[in-house]
């Protein structure tokens, strides 16, 4: 992919996040959620690709735009699959919690698994974690063995776990061993990408979460030099054969890094819409927004984090919202 591709991305979960934002706190996730899917697509239009969208909104008879298969892009680049949450944590957003990010994955045709929506277990690390995790072993033995690597005891260790019901047996036992866990209602891309950052606070992500939230992530660790491992929790027989429809022949094996995102050639791009680890949220003023983006580039193993102010109050000709940025690199 062309690396000025980058920005141009990075154009589009501003947008996103921008008009998301708007709806903060004001307990309305689903007006939140369009008002992001909008923006995405009109902004997704502009740009120089021949995307289909791979993780989306849904299948085509669920969504009217970001569905899965839709073609989107000028149609004059290059293929490329592309996964979009557009609002990744809408409770989120809807409560004026921390956490809510608009997110992409930008890969060329065919290396993005085409999860469907459905639980997914996985265990998220930084670098130190390579060939020292796994998803088949005790919790108490990845910590301690990570720790290691970490050379840090086991009660330094952060974990970032969903606070629900189905966690409970792995919180109890977390806690027992003495690590420190962070709770969180919902969102779980931006902590697993935090995990691989040096100095976010986070060391481990894991639990079960959505699928197409777990393809997110990988893209973000792939670029990041992390470890993730993870597995498909179909819980009946529909969602096992839609598995297989998909591509996974055993939709209940061990995946690998490599198995979600393949090739050494993807983008990750995310707007903070509220406050994460380590994006700031849309801040508006009376004349400019600001916005925090990161974008990511597997390839190169970059990373850049773009500050960006926004005149408001410009329109799409057909009354869509469009910003123009001062950008602060």
């Amino acid at each position: 992919m062309e690396r000025e591709l980058a920005l141009e991305f990075v154009r589009v979960t501003e947008a996103a996040a921008i008009q998301a934002g708007r709806l903060m706190g004001r307990g309305d996730k689903n007006g939140a959620d369009k008002l992001a899917v909008d923006a995405m697509r009109a902004m997704l239009d502009t740009v120089d690709i021949r995307g289909t969208v791979v993780i989306g909104e849904g299948e085509m008879d669920e969504a009217p735009m970001l569905y899965i298969g839709e073609e989107i892009g000028d149609g004059q680049g290059e293929p490329v699959d592309i996964a979009v949450d557009p609002v990744e944590g809408t409770n989120l957003v809807a409560k004026g919690l921390p956490g809510a990010i608009a997110v992409m994955a930008v890969a060329p045709r065919g290396c993005l698994l085409h999860a469907p929506d459905m639980y997914m277990e996985k265990i998220v690390t930084g670098p130190a974690g390579r060939g020292v995790i796994s998803l088949d072993a005790p919790i108490e033995e990845n910590l301690v063995e990570l720790a290691k690597k970490l050379e840090k005891p086991v009660t330094d260790v952060t974990l970032v776990i969903l606070d629900r019901e189905r966690h409970q047996e792995l919180i109890d036992r977390v806690r027992r061993i003495g690590a420190r866990i962070r709770l969180i209602s919902d969102g779980d891309v931006s902590p697993a990408v935090a995990a691989c950052v040096p100095g976010s606070g986070i060391d481990v992500m894991v639990g079960i979460g959505g699928a197409p939230e777990g393809v997110l992530a990988a893209a973000a660790v792939k670029c990041l030099g992390g470890e993730m491992q993870a597995r498909l929790l179909p819980e009946d027989a529909d969602q096992e054969l839609r598995a297989r429809r998909m591509g996974l022949h055993n939709p209940r094996q061990l995946l690998y890094l490599d198995d979600l995102v393949r090739g050494d050639d993807v983008l990750y791009v995310a707007t903070a819409i509220t406050d994460t680890d380590l994006l700031a949220g849309v801040h508006y003023g009376p004349q400019f927004c600001s916005t925090h983006s990161v974008v990511m580039r597997s390839l190169t193993g970059t990373v850049r984090y773009v500050h960006a102010d926004h005149q408001l109050n410009r329109k799409w000709p057909q009354g869509r919202p469009v910003t123009y940025s001062r950008r602060k690199n």
